[in-house]
Protein backbone atom coordinates (compact mmCIF):
# COMPACT_ATOMS: atom_id res chain seq x y z
CA UNK A 1 0.00 0.00 0.00
CA UNK A 2 3.23 2.59 0.97
CA UNK A 3 6.57 2.78 -0.03
CA UNK A 4 8.96 4.86 1.19
CA UNK A 5 12.18 4.92 -0.37
CA UNK A 6 15.70 7.39 0.52
CA UNK A 7 13.05 9.66 1.81
CA UNK A 8 14.77 12.77 2.53
CA UNK A 9 13.57 16.30 3.93
CA UNK A 10 15.45 19.41 4.49
CA UNK A 11 14.26 22.62 6.12
CA UNK A 12 17.88 24.84 5.17
CA UNK A 13 20.60 23.25 7.12
CA UNK A 14 18.33 20.79 8.94
CA UNK A 15 17.99 17.83 7.86
CA UNK A 16 14.21 16.67 9.25
CA UNK A 17 14.12 13.31 7.08
CA UNK A 18 17.53 11.36 6.46
CA UNK A 19 17.41 8.51 3.55
CA UNK A 20 14.27 7.08 5.04
CA UNK A 21 12.77 3.61 3.72
CA UNK A 22 10.49 1.69 4.66
CA UNK A 23 6.65 -0.07 3.47
CA UNK A 24 3.02 -0.92 4.85
CA UNK A 25 1.47 -3.79 3.79
CA UNK A 26 -2.35 -3.34 2.85
CA UNK A 27 -4.70 -4.31 5.69
CA UNK A 28 -2.01 -3.50 8.38
CA UNK A 29 -1.66 -0.92 11.11
CA UNK A 30 1.50 0.73 11.22
CA UNK A 31 2.93 2.38 14.31
CA UNK A 32 5.39 4.95 13.94
CA UNK A 33 6.90 6.13 16.74
CA UNK A 34 10.04 8.36 17.77
CA UNK A 35 11.12 11.28 20.34
CA UNK A 36 9.97 14.73 19.55
CA UNK A 37 11.41 16.14 16.03
CA UNK A 38 12.29 12.91 14.95
CA UNK A 39 11.04 13.67 11.44
CA UNK A 40 7.30 12.01 12.16
CA UNK A 41 5.54 14.72 11.30
CA UNK A 42 7.43 15.79 8.13
CA UNK A 43 7.03 12.25 6.56
CA UNK A 44 3.68 12.13 7.44
CA UNK A 45 2.98 15.41 5.72
CA UNK A 46 5.01 14.16 2.90
CA UNK A 47 2.83 11.16 2.48
CA UNK A 48 -0.12 13.33 2.53
CA UNK A 49 1.20 15.15 -0.16
CA UNK A 50 1.20 18.53 2.01
CA UNK A 51 4.96 18.58 1.69
CA UNK A 52 7.11 18.21 -0.75
CA UNK A 53 10.34 16.06 -0.32
CA UNK A 54 13.74 16.74 -0.85
CA UNK A 55 14.46 13.99 -2.50
CA UNK A 56 13.00 10.62 -2.38
CA UNK A 57 10.59 8.63 -3.82
CA UNK A 58 7.02 8.08 -1.70
CA UNK A 59 4.14 5.69 -3.69
CA UNK A 60 0.77 5.02 -2.35
CA UNK A 61 -1.04 2.32 -4.12
CA UNK A 62 1.31 2.78 -7.16
CA UNK A 63 0.89 6.77 -6.98
CA UNK A 64 3.67 8.82 -6.78
CA UNK A 65 3.34 11.70 -3.89
CA UNK A 66 5.16 14.19 -6.07
CA UNK A 67 4.22 13.14 -9.47
CA UNK A 68 0.42 12.64 -8.68
CA UNK A 69 -0.87 14.40 -6.20
CA UNK A 70 -4.29 14.82 -6.63
CA UNK A 71 -4.68 11.27 -7.18
CA UNK A 72 -2.64 10.37 -3.97
CA UNK A 73 -5.27 12.81 -1.62
CA UNK A 74 -8.25 10.74 -3.15
CA UNK A 75 -6.17 7.95 -1.60
CA UNK A 76 -5.07 9.18 1.47
CA UNK A 77 -7.01 10.08 4.59
CA UNK A 78 -5.05 12.47 6.91
CA UNK A 79 -5.77 13.64 10.59
CA UNK A 80 -3.44 15.82 11.41
CA UNK A 81 -1.80 16.22 15.44
CA UNK A 82 -3.54 19.63 15.56
CA UNK A 83 -6.54 20.15 13.57
CA UNK A 84 -9.03 23.36 13.10
CA UNK A 85 -13.18 22.89 13.33
CA UNK A 86 -15.09 25.23 11.88
CA UNK A 87 -16.99 26.26 15.83
CA UNK A 88 -19.73 27.93 13.85
CA UNK A 89 -20.77 24.93 11.95
CA UNK A 90 -22.78 22.29 12.97
CA UNK A 91 -21.35 18.42 13.13
CA UNK A 92 -23.80 17.36 10.08
CA UNK A 93 -22.70 20.46 7.91
CA UNK A 94 -19.10 20.02 8.86
CA UNK A 95 -18.99 16.80 7.25
CA UNK A 96 -20.99 18.10 4.50
CA UNK A 97 -18.34 20.48 3.73
CA UNK A 98 -16.01 18.28 3.61
CA UNK A 99 -17.72 16.12 1.57
CA UNK A 100 -18.70 18.89 -0.60
CA UNK A 101 -14.68 19.64 -1.05
CA UNK A 102 -14.20 16.40 -2.52
CA UNK A 103 -16.94 16.67 -4.87
CA UNK A 104 -19.42 14.54 -3.82
CA UNK A 105 -23.13 14.55 -4.78
CA UNK A 106 -25.56 16.24 -2.26
CA UNK A 107 -27.14 12.64 -1.61
CA UNK A 108 -24.17 10.65 -1.39
CA UNK A 109 -22.83 13.50 1.44
CA UNK A 110 -25.82 12.76 3.39
CA UNK A 111 -25.48 9.08 3.23
CA UNK A 112 -21.76 9.11 4.01
CA UNK A 113 -22.46 11.66 7.19
CA UNK A 114 -24.93 9.49 8.43
CA UNK A 115 -22.64 6.10 7.84
CA UNK A 116 -19.77 8.12 9.53
CA UNK A 117 -21.43 9.75 12.97
CA UNK A 118 -22.59 5.79 13.20
CA UNK A 119 -19.76 4.80 13.16
CA UNK A 120 -17.84 7.00 15.60
CA UNK A 121 -20.88 7.03 17.97
CA UNK A 122 -21.85 10.94 17.29
CA UNK A 123 -25.35 10.45 15.32
CA UNK A 124 -26.85 12.16 18.50
CA UNK A 125 -24.68 14.82 18.02
CA UNK A 126 -25.66 15.50 15.11
CA UNK A 127 -27.17 19.03 15.33
CA UNK A 128 -24.73 20.03 18.31
CA UNK A 129 -22.27 22.55 17.22
CA UNK A 130 -19.03 21.99 17.15
CA UNK A 131 -17.48 24.08 19.85
CA UNK A 132 -19.72 22.33 22.28
CA UNK A 133 -18.25 18.79 21.52
CA UNK A 134 -15.83 17.65 24.35
CA UNK A 135 -12.15 16.40 23.06
CA UNK A 136 -12.47 13.00 22.28
CA UNK A 137 -15.54 14.04 20.46
CA UNK A 138 -13.94 16.80 17.88
CA UNK A 139 -11.12 13.90 17.73
CA UNK A 140 -13.75 11.15 16.25
CA UNK A 141 -15.06 13.68 14.38
CA UNK A 142 -11.49 14.98 12.56
CA UNK A 143 -11.39 11.02 12.11
CA UNK A 144 -14.84 10.91 10.65
CA UNK A 145 -13.97 14.14 8.52
CA UNK A 146 -10.45 12.10 7.22
CA UNK A 147 -12.72 9.56 6.08
CA UNK A 148 -15.77 11.15 3.84
CA UNK A 149 -14.37 10.45 0.41
CA UNK A 150 -13.52 6.56 1.75
CA UNK A 151 -9.66 6.44 1.45
CA UNK A 152 -7.76 3.51 1.48
CA UNK A 153 -4.68 5.02 3.84
CA UNK A 154 -5.19 6.87 6.73
CA UNK A 155 -2.34 9.29 8.16
CA UNK A 156 -2.98 9.31 11.74
CA UNK A 157 -0.96 11.88 13.84
CA UNK A 158 -1.29 11.54 17.39
CA UNK A 159 -5.07 10.72 17.59
CA UNK A 160 -5.05 9.70 20.91
CA UNK A 161 -3.39 13.15 22.18
CA UNK A 162 -4.78 14.83 25.13
CA UNK A 163 -7.74 12.33 25.16
CA UNK A 164 -9.00 10.30 28.87
CA UNK A 165 -8.69 6.64 29.17
CA UNK A 166 -11.85 5.92 28.28
CA UNK A 167 -11.62 8.52 25.26
CA UNK A 168 -8.53 6.31 24.14
CA UNK A 169 -10.10 3.10 24.50
CA UNK A 170 -13.10 4.42 22.24
CA UNK A 171 -10.55 5.34 19.65
CA UNK A 172 -8.87 2.02 19.61
CA UNK A 173 -11.81 0.46 18.91
CA UNK A 174 -12.74 2.25 16.52
CA UNK A 175 -9.35 1.90 14.25
CA UNK A 176 -9.19 -1.58 14.72
CA UNK A 177 -12.94 -1.91 13.20
CA UNK A 178 -11.53 0.55 10.35
CA UNK A 179 -9.15 -2.36 10.05
CA UNK A 180 -11.32 -4.60 9.68
CA UNK A 181 -13.40 -2.16 6.98
CA UNK A 182 -9.63 -2.90 4.74
CA UNK A 183 -8.53 0.08 5.80
CA UNK A 184 -4.50 0.53 6.36
CA UNK A 185 -3.77 2.65 9.18
CA UNK A 186 -0.01 4.47 9.70
CA UNK A 187 -0.43 5.87 13.32
CA UNK A 188 1.58 7.81 15.69
CA UNK A 189 1.94 8.13 19.30
CA UNK A 190 3.81 8.58 22.28
CA UNK A 191 1.47 5.84 24.11
CA UNK A 192 3.44 3.22 23.72
CA UNK A 193 1.75 0.51 25.23
CA UNK A 194 -1.37 1.09 23.41
CA UNK A 195 0.40 0.76 19.78
CA UNK A 196 1.57 -2.99 20.87
CA UNK A 197 -2.32 -4.07 21.82
CA UNK A 198 -3.24 -2.36 18.59
CA UNK A 199 -0.76 -2.26 15.68
CA UNK A 200 0.78 -5.35 13.13
CA UNK A 201 3.77 -3.37 12.84
CA UNK A 202 5.85 -1.23 14.10
CA UNK A 203 8.71 1.80 13.23
CA UNK A 204 11.07 3.24 15.48
CA UNK A 205 12.38 6.80 13.89
CA UNK A 206 15.20 8.74 15.52
CA UNK A 207 17.28 11.63 13.37
CA UNK A 208 15.42 11.10 10.17
CA UNK A 209 16.62 7.67 9.66
CA UNK A 210 14.59 4.65 10.53
CA UNK A 211 16.06 2.51 13.96
CA UNK A 212 13.89 -0.40 14.05
CA UNK A 213 11.33 -1.74 11.42
CA UNK A 214 9.12 -5.03 11.60
CA UNK A 215 6.05 -6.95 12.79
CA UNK A 216 4.82 -6.27 16.43
CA UNK A 217 6.64 -10.04 17.39
CA UNK A 218 9.76 -8.61 15.65
CA UNK A 219 10.09 -5.25 16.97
CA UNK A 220 9.56 -7.27 20.71
CA UNK A 221 12.40 -9.66 19.82
CA UNK A 222 14.99 -7.21 18.47
CA UNK A 223 15.67 -5.83 22.26
CA UNK A 224 18.83 -7.48 23.22
CA UNK A 225 17.88 -6.57 27.32
CA UNK A 226 16.33 -10.12 27.09
CA UNK A 227 13.64 -11.31 29.30
CA UNK A 228 13.30 -11.85 32.86
CA UNK A 229 11.88 -14.26 35.57
CA UNK A 230 10.09 -12.73 38.25
CA UNK A 231 9.57 -15.18 41.16
CA UNK A 232 7.51 -13.87 44.55
CA UNK A 233 7.39 -16.07 48.01
CA UNK A 234 5.76 -16.36 50.73
CA UNK A 235 9.24 -16.25 52.46
CA UNK A 236 12.61 -17.78 52.71
CA UNK A 237 13.43 -15.17 50.43
CA UNK A 238 17.48 -16.15 51.07
CA UNK A 239 17.00 -19.41 50.85
CA UNK A 240 15.13 -18.70 47.33
CA UNK A 241 18.72 -16.22 46.21
CA UNK A 242 20.97 -19.22 47.41
CA UNK A 243 19.52 -21.79 45.38
CA UNK A 244 19.12 -20.01 42.45
CA UNK A 245 22.92 -18.60 42.57
CA UNK A 246 23.80 -21.83 42.86
CA UNK A 247 22.13 -23.16 39.70
CA UNK A 248 25.05 -22.53 36.65
CA UNK A 249 23.12 -21.13 34.48
CA UNK A 250 21.85 -18.22 36.45
CA UNK A 251 24.51 -15.16 36.74
CA UNK A 252 22.58 -12.19 38.32
CA UNK A 253 19.65 -12.91 40.74
CA UNK A 254 18.12 -9.13 41.58
CA UNK A 255 16.23 -9.09 45.24
CA UNK A 256 13.02 -6.60 45.71
CA UNK A 257 11.54 -7.48 49.55
CA UNK A 258 10.02 -11.22 48.61
CA UNK A 259 10.25 -10.76 44.97
CA UNK A 260 13.07 -12.19 43.16
CA UNK A 261 14.28 -11.73 38.90
CA UNK A 262 16.41 -12.79 37.24
CA UNK A 263 17.76 -12.51 33.42
CA UNK A 264 16.22 -15.26 31.42
CA UNK A 265 16.20 -16.55 27.80
CA UNK A 266 14.66 -20.12 28.58
CA UNK A 267 12.03 -22.18 26.93
CA UNK A 268 8.98 -23.40 28.91
CA UNK A 269 10.93 -26.32 29.91
CA UNK A 270 13.96 -24.31 31.41
CA UNK A 271 11.20 -22.19 33.33
CA UNK A 272 9.65 -25.77 34.57
CA UNK A 273 12.90 -26.97 35.71
CA UNK A 274 13.43 -23.84 37.75
CA UNK A 275 10.14 -23.98 39.35
CA UNK A 276 10.12 -27.27 40.18
CA UNK A 277 13.68 -27.14 41.89
CA UNK A 278 11.97 -24.02 44.13
CA UNK A 279 8.82 -26.26 45.38
CA UNK A 280 10.66 -29.35 46.06
CA UNK A 281 13.00 -27.37 48.36
CA UNK A 282 9.92 -26.06 50.42
CA UNK A 283 10.35 -22.84 48.71
CA UNK A 284 6.42 -21.34 49.45
CA UNK A 285 6.27 -19.52 45.70
CA UNK A 286 3.26 -17.68 45.41
CA UNK A 287 3.99 -16.50 42.00
CA UNK A 288 6.54 -17.61 39.31
CA UNK A 289 6.05 -15.66 35.29
CA UNK A 290 8.29 -14.13 33.05
CA UNK A 291 8.72 -10.40 32.47
CA UNK A 292 8.77 -9.64 28.26
CA UNK A 293 10.11 -6.19 27.59
CA UNK A 294 7.72 -3.67 26.40
CA UNK A 295 7.86 -1.07 23.94
CA UNK A 296 8.90 1.40 26.23
CA UNK A 297 12.11 -0.64 27.33
CA UNK A 298 12.78 -1.48 23.31
CA UNK A 299 12.09 2.22 22.18
CA UNK A 300 14.40 3.22 25.20
CA UNK A 301 17.45 1.10 23.67
CA UNK A 302 17.26 1.89 20.13
CA UNK A 303 17.23 6.01 20.32
CA UNK A 304 20.12 7.91 22.15
CA UNK A 305 17.76 11.07 22.53
CA UNK A 306 19.43 12.50 19.85
CA UNK A 307 19.09 16.20 19.02
CA UNK A 308 18.47 17.65 15.35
Amino acid sequence: MLKVKNLCKKYGKLEAVNNLSFHIEEGSIFGFVGPNGAGKTSTMKIIATLLRPTSGQVLVAGEDVSLNPRRVRQLVGYMPDFFGVYDDLKVDEYLDFYAASYGIPLEQRKRISADLLELMDLSHKRDAYVDSLSRGMKQRLCLARSLVHDPALLILDEPASGLDPRARVEMREILRELRTMGKTIMISSHILPELTELCTHIGIIEAGQMAACGTVEEIMRFSQLGSSLKITVLDQVEETLRLLQEQPFINKVDVMEKTVELPFNGDEEEMSRILALLVGQGIPVVSFAPSHNNLEDIFMQVTKGVAQ
